[in-house]
């Protein structure tokens, strides 16, 4: 039985390239203006954030920027690098700068899924800031009217963690198997797989991850119509 569909983002509902090369470039290309603009605000607890974790106590703002920026540059999941990204992000997708891309099979399958009564939701190690603008925002018409909650790093943990899928089930209020984790990531499936959740690979043509055994993997949405009945 299916009662809940969590998805990721990257790889999954949409382009790698899409959301590296759009928010990624986006944010590298706003932080240093950000950080200034917003000093005495959040931009504070963003500073203290990457001072902290970079072993960097009196690193000035340029190097601030140059350490978030490395970041960026190697994808590495830092908590005050997601929330600067959500911030900055949020002003691209309101003045009309970005919009969430998808994959074509994804708008379909997600209406279909919704009407049969499944509850969806998102977990992606972007802010759920982001989340909300990437599916509010879709290039083809927005999509968060069918999405019922909304996990990252900070409300659900790493998303290799045991603990991080056992923390949204207890969130959802959904028994442990009756959760379906639709994911390009062969290491999340195994961590959502021993926190007795149902999974299904996604390895989509051109994207970087490859599928691993012993998961079920697809390459489009359209192949899990089982998952409307």
């Amino acid at each position: 039985m299916v009662s809940a569909i969590v998805v990721d983002i990257e790889g999954t509902t949409s382009p790698t390239d899409a959301v590296r090369g759009e928010l990624y470039g986006y944010t590298r290309q706003r932080l240093p203006e950000w950080l200034a603009e917003n000093a005495g605000g959040v931009a504070d607890e963003v500073v203290a954030g990457v001072r902290e974790l970079a072993d960097r106590p009196d690193a000035d703002l340029d190097e601030v920027v140059e350490i978030m920026r490395g970041w960026l540059n190697a994808d590495v999941k830092a908590e005050p690098l997601k929330t600067a990204q959500g911030y900055i992000c949020a002003e691209g997708f309101r003045s009309g700068d970005l919009y969430g891309e998808f994959f074509p099979d994804v708008p379909p399958a997600l209406t279909a899924w919704h009407a049969a009564g499944r509850t969806l939701y998102v977990y992606s190690s972007g802010s759920i800031r982001n989340q909300q603008d990437w599916f509010t925002f879709a290039r083809d018409g927005k999509l968060s009217n069918l999405i019922s909650g909304w996990f990252d790093l900070t409300n659900a943990g790493p998303k290799r963690d045991i603990a991080s899928y056992q923390a949204i089930a207890a969130a959802v209020g959904v028994p442990a198997g009756e959760i379906v984790f639709l994911s390009d990531q062969a290491d999340e499936l195994d961590a959502a797989v021993a926190a007795g959740w149902q999974v299904v690979g996604v390895t989509r043509p051109g994207e970087p991850n490859l599928p691993r055994e012993p998961h079920r993997w697809v390459t489009t949405f359209t192949e899990l119509a089982d998952l409307s009945h």
